[in-house]
């Protein structure tokens, strides 16, 4: 359990805040960079960190993200004009350019300088792997993007999606973290054998790893940290005399990627940023290293597979907390755990049960917990190392976030330092070796 203290530490991330200033030494995904397809197209509203923003793509294509409200009369920029390499006040044609500054103030006389005098607040902005980042800390301080592999590789091998998650952030990455649940939340009744097949895909595999997990409950953790946070390994019993693992990466301060994948399998990762205290944007990514995804995978994702969520035109679950997750008890009762269809529904469900905030001080952590324990030390000490004057290392090696999760059957006398060598070629997951 935490102290009531480190609760409110871990979960809260608005300005002032201790863990709302960590957040804010690294660069965050703030929108699918689809979201602004055109230059001078519509601004879109965003929110982060408990933060209101404008965004918008400017006649170059460069995308802005301002503090909304116009410096002048304080009215709100999202209802501007984006147009000719600035956004427009409608109420009295100031325009603003991607940086903050007045480039037109059309109430003042041509000599005057006073425009030069005036900004809005702006914050730097990059496009990488098909998202919007934005960095919201000091400008001197300003760290590398983090080198995710799915971002570094051509668009055809990779998809992205985001989906709103109606809790705190830190309940929600916890849940990837914890790859224990896998034996009962995503699982078939216990009664019904045969629903093995119709709650994974047919492949033999599937029902291998599906029936591994499901017999065995009590995975056994090694938790190992590297330079960007750690990496998580999970062991089951298989068959014979052999044990299956499932590896897991965290990645400061917001990152994981799941433990599914076999060698040649796609990968998924996953990234949860602050919208307030009790909720957040989950922004998601499948990628295969080896070869482009295919169409049908793409449709599969769009439709809600695997990490990814079916959603409306404002990015929310159809299936979500407001509806009980359309959760159908006789489905819960005869064929599947939860009632619930998708996996990235059924966690969600889970993950805002917990309430907006889950309460940690009212926990009993056993074994099986230990990479939440690894994840809330590790940003509960960055927290506090950053009140102290001490930045983040994270923060300055993009380099180290060339990561992979994945799994792999091996023998029980192996020990996890030479299952990551097995599995991946080095000690840590590393995607170049």
């Amino acid at each position: 359990m935490l102290s009531a203290a480190d609760n409110e530490l871990l979960t809260r991330t608005g300005a002032g805040t201790a863990m709302g200033e960590l957040f804010r030494r690294f660069w965050l995904p703030v929108l699918l960079a689809q979201e602004l397809p055109d230059p001078d197209g519509p601004p879109v509203r965003v929110k982060v960190l408990d933060e209101d923003l404008v965004a918008f793509r400017d006649t170059d294509g460069r995308v802005g993200l301002l503090d909304p409200r116009c410096p002048h009369r304080g009215a709100n920029l999202f209802f501007g004009r984006n147009e000719a390499c600035g956004l427009r006040c409608a109420y009295h044609g100031w325009k603003f350019d991607v940086d903050g500054r007045c480039v037109d103030m059309p109430t003042m006389a041509p000599a005057s300088s006073f425009r030069e005098r005036v900004r809005t607040g702006a914050y730097p902005t990059r496009e990488w792997g098909d998202f919007v980042w934005a960095y919201l800390g000091p400008s001197a301080l300003t760290p590398a993007l983090p080198e995710l592999e799915f971002a570094r590789l051509p668009a055809a091998h990779r998809f992205v999606s985001k989906k709103l998650q109606q809790c705190n952030w830190a309940q929600a990455c916890e849940g990837a973290l914890d790859t224990a649940h896998f034996s009962f939340l995503h699982m078939p009744v216990w009664s019904a054998d045969d629903a093995v097949d119709a709650a994974v895909s047919r492949s033999s595999v599937d029902r291998q790893r599906t029936r591994w997990m499901r017999d065995d409950p009590r995975p056994e953790f090694e938790v190992v940290g590297h330079d960007v946070g750690f990496v998580a390994g999970a062991a089951r019993t298989a068959d014979g005399d052999a044990r299956y693992w499932r590896i897991a990466q965290f990645m400061l301060p917001n990152h994981a990627l799941t433990p599914n994948a076999f060698p040649g399998e796609n990968i998924h990762g996953q990234t949860w940023v602050p919208i307030t205290d009790e909720a957040a944007w989950v922004f998601c990514y499948t990628w295969n290293p080896d070869r482009p995804l295919t169409e049908e995978e793409r449709r599969a994702y769009r439709a809600g597979r695997t990490v990814h969520a079916e959603v409306d035109a404002r990015f929310v679950p159809l299936r979500n907390r407001d509806n009980d997750y359309l959760i159908d008890r006789d489905a819960q009762k005869r064929r599947t755990f939860t009632g619930i269809q998708g996996v990235s529904e059924q966690d969600a469900m889970i993950q805002d049960s917990q309430g907006w905030i889950a309460d940690r001080t009212r926990e009993h952590l056993g074994p099986t917990d230990a990479a939440i324990i690894e994840f809330r030390r590790l940003l509960l000490r960055g927290a506090r190392d950053l009140r102290a004057g001490i930045e983040p290392a994270a923060a300055r090696a993009g380099a180290g976030y060339r990561l992979r999760g994945g799994s792999i059957v091996a023998d029980r006398g192996l020990s996890f330092a030479d299952v990551m060598q097995k599995r991946f070629g080095n000690a840590v997951g590393r995607a170049d070796g």
